[in-house]
């Protein structure tokens, strides 16, 4: 613990040193290619950094929703996304180069442009891309949040719209716009954020929360990745969404008659509603994937 409060007040004094950096014009840093995706907060950019002299991943920041997400926070110091992403380092986790505000007052955040399909594109298209790694694939995203939460992190938003899968198979988390420390200040009731499909019950309640969220979010990823479907009706209404609290979900063998019974145990205490009957650290789950006696799903 002592370790990752170090960390902290690294990310905490390096926020200060960062806004001494001067603003970046990004019409004279960066040739803007093409648009690569749109976040609830932010805008997604190919783009050629003249600085550095590659193409990258080029993220802005929406200042006045920014703000607003940070007003969840009264009080409290939350680091930025780009000095969260500055601080996690991981070969599942998309790399980050650089960050700061620009000429127009927003945040920016320059990444490695992961070349490769979303996650979300994969399961929806039932892409033949799957066949025979989806195991790996869940081991993968694992790892990366077991990185994360290693480093003192909540992801807070763990779904495949923010899982890119590269040419080379990789698995990367690439958002961590809603990501906070792993403190009991960040952790109080009331705080309800994150994609609705993949909240966990205690999210919901407003309850005190903690890493488990993130693994209940990658339980019901994992469910997807095996079944295409969900665990409850796709929440198009809070009604729906608050079916995650009171029922126990679908059997995956509704949804897929010919998952093996192992792997459907699995599937099934990693959507647990308890937290306390989920896996308990996303090693723990992964182990609990790799140790399956069929792995070419």
């Amino acid at each position: 613990m002592a370790g990752v409060l170090d960390k902290l007040k690294k990310l905490f004094a390096s926020r200060k040193d960062k806004g001494k950096d001067p603003p970046v014009d990004i019409s004279k840093r960066f040739e803007l290619i093409g648009r690569t995706g749109q976040g609830s907060m932010s805008k997604v950019y190919r783009a050629r950094d003249f600085k550095i002299g590659r193409v990258v991943c080029l993220k802005i920041l929406d200042k006045v929703k920014t703000a607003k997400f940070e007003a969840r926070f009264p009080g409290l110091k939350r680091p930025t996304e780009g000095e969260v992403c500055m601080a996690l380092r991981h070969r599942n986790i998309v790399k980050t180069f650089e960050h700061g505000i620009t000429t127009d007052g927003e945040p920016y955040v320059v990444m490695e442009l992961v070349e490769g399909l979303g996650l979300n594109y994969l399961i929806e298209t039932n892409s033949p891309l799957l066949k025979g790694k989806r195991v790996d694939y869940v081991c993968q995203l694992a790892e990366g949040l077991e990185a994360v939460h290693r480093q003192g992190f909540l992801h807070r938003d763990m779904c495949p719209r923010n899982t890119m899968v590269t040419t080379e198979g990789v698995v990367k988390l690439i958002d961590f716009g809603l990501s906070v420390p792993n403190k009991p200040e960040f952790r109080r009731p009331g705080n309800r954020t994150g994609t609705p499909d993949y909240l966990a019950p205690e999210l919901i309640k407003r309850s005190t929360t903690d890493h488990r969220v993130d693994l209940f979010a990658l339980g019901v990823t994992a469910y997807e990745i095996f079944t295409g479907g969900l665990p409850w009706e796709k929440g198009q209404s809070m009604q729906t969404i608050l079916s995650h609290m009171n029922s126990t979900g679908r059997n995956p063998l509704e949804l897929k008659p010919d998952l093996d019974p192992a792997l459907v145990n699995v599937l099934v205490k990693a959507v647990e509603r308890d937290p306390n009957r989920r896996f308990q650290t996303a090693a723990e789950l992964r182990d609990a994937f790799r140790a399956l006696p069929k792995q070419d799903y």
